[in-house]
């Protein structure tokens, strides 16, 4: 599956564009055999994406399209792009992962 598209590229926001508002969630990858998520803001164009990440905590940061294309779960299944995902805005993401 190829995770980044031309489409995908286009709509994605440069790094910094959505600091201090809420800001739309545009992609989400996953993996299929464990129980880790990535929601993508914003894209540097080439590698880095910002955004939320949902694992052991959940929390923002930086993270990288290589590392997405090259990491598998334990069961050796690549990172998926969800073909279904809606853009969503962060508080509503963070909602569903709170463990409080």
């Amino acid at each position: 599956m190829k995770l980044m598209t031309s489409e995908l590229r286009k709509k994605l926001p440069p790094l910094g564009a959505t600091d201090g508002t809420d800001g739309l969630c545009l992609a989400k990858y996953f993996t299929p055999d464990s129980n880790w998520t990535w929601f993508v803001q914003e894209f540097d164009g080439s590698d880095l994406f910002f955004g939320a990440v949902a694992g052991m905590e959940f929390e923002l940061g930086y993270f990288r399209l290589s590392e997405l294309e090259e990491t598998t779960g334990p069961l050796g299944l690549h990172i998926e792009r969800d073909l279904y995902f809606k853009p969503t805005p962060l508080s509503e993401i963070r909602k569903q992962y709170d463990r409080h």
